[in-house]
């Protein structure tokens, strides 16, 4: 296999500033928003009415109840989403006063008030359950890191598939023993210190590189991906970020890294350690995180659930869609 890395991409060469190019010190607090107490009633009111006519999750849409408390809720979240610090923390669902089942279906139906749930997997597959299943990540397995203690490095959900999803929700069900940090920065901040300090490695960045689709794909497809890990076009910038997949890639395209390559994401595993970069918090039970999947980056650090379970990391992820199909391509008539 042949990657081709020689062609000149459009290139984003000015610091990005504003507010949505912040750090650490400068993030301020519009990215932690409460569920109002007129929210909660409506929740409260959706789950009698399920009470009385079960629904099953997939039918269940923002347009299945009134909830306009919660529909303008969920509209300023997509205004910090798009125009603010690109991620919230919504606090939070009262997990003790309903089952795990019917705040899932809470869940959704939020989410729904804002953009499109989509599959998260080839197979079609809508939520997914974020645990510890004690496997090991190996190149071409389809096992993805997400479903192991580890550290997660700093990235974008989907950057191996066509079409990125622009959110990802992920609700807490459960919290782990120790660890289990989650942090989220700012493409735009990690753009800008790369082009004060590594504009070669920036350069590199906009030229492609191989991505281990993890088995999410047709099965006459190929199991590698080829994008750049930064685009810029028509004033817009978007990031597929995901280091550990790039390397997975190179390995089962059988090719080694040439030395430009390997310090592209050295440069950029230096800026992820940088230790004003990102904003950093526990998610807990109850809690919804949810990530501008184009403008921003997450991470969560290594953790163990305790032997008995009583305390087992547990997140339901959601991805969510403006456009395309329901389907993991955003391809189809559903």
């Amino acid at each position: 296999m042949f990657l081709d890395t020689t062609q000149p991409p459009a290139l984003l060469q000015t610091r990005v500033t504003g507010v949505q190019a912040w750090d650490r010190s400068t993030i301020g607090d519009g990215w932690r928003v409460t569920i109002t107490d007129e929210c909660q009633r409506e929740l409260a009111a959706v789950l009698d009415e399920l009470h009385r006519n079960p629904v099953e999750l997939l039918l269940l849409s923002g347009n299945s109840f009134p909830m306009p408390a919660c529909a303008a809720l969920m509209r300023r979240v997509q205004v910090e989403l798009q125009e603010g610090s690109m991620f919230v923390v919504l606090d939070r669902l009262d997990l003790d006063s309903m089952s795990a089942d019917e705040a899932r279906k809470l869940y959704w139906i939020l989410c729904s008030l804002m953009a499109q749930p989509v599959a998260q997997r080839f197979q079609g597959t809508m939520t997914f359950d974020v645990l510890d299943r004690r496997v090991e990540v190996i190149p071409g397995s389809g096992i993805r890191p997400t479903i192991t203690n580890i550290d997660l490095t700093f990235h974008n959900d989907n950057t191996y598939g066509a079409l990125l999803p622009d959110y990802v929700s992920l609700l807490c069900l459960g919290t782990p023993l120790t660890g289990g940090l989650s942090k989220v920065a700012s493409v735009y901040t990690v753009h800008n210190r790369l082009l004060d300090g590594n504009r070669a490695a920036l350069e590199r960045l906009y030229r492609p590189f191989w991505y281990d689709r993890y088995r999410e794909h047709a099965p006459d497809e190929p199991g590698i991906a080829c994008y750049p890990v930064f685009a810029y076009g028509a004033g817009r910038l978007e990031a597929r970020i995901a280091l550990p997949e790039i390397r997975a890639g190179y390995v089962l395209a059988g090719e080694a890294m040439d030395a430009e390559t390997e310090a592209a994401l050295e440069a950029v595993k230096e800026v992820f350690a940088m230790p004003d970069l990102a904003a950093e918090f526990h998610l807990e039970r109850g809690q919804i995180e949810i990530v501008n999947n184009r403008l921003a980056v997450h991470s969560r650090s290594e953790f163990t659930d305790s032997e008995d379970e009583s305390h087992r990391r547990h997140l339901v992820r959601l991805w969510l869609r403006h456009g395309g199909a329901r389907s993991y391509t955003g391809q189809g008539l559903i």
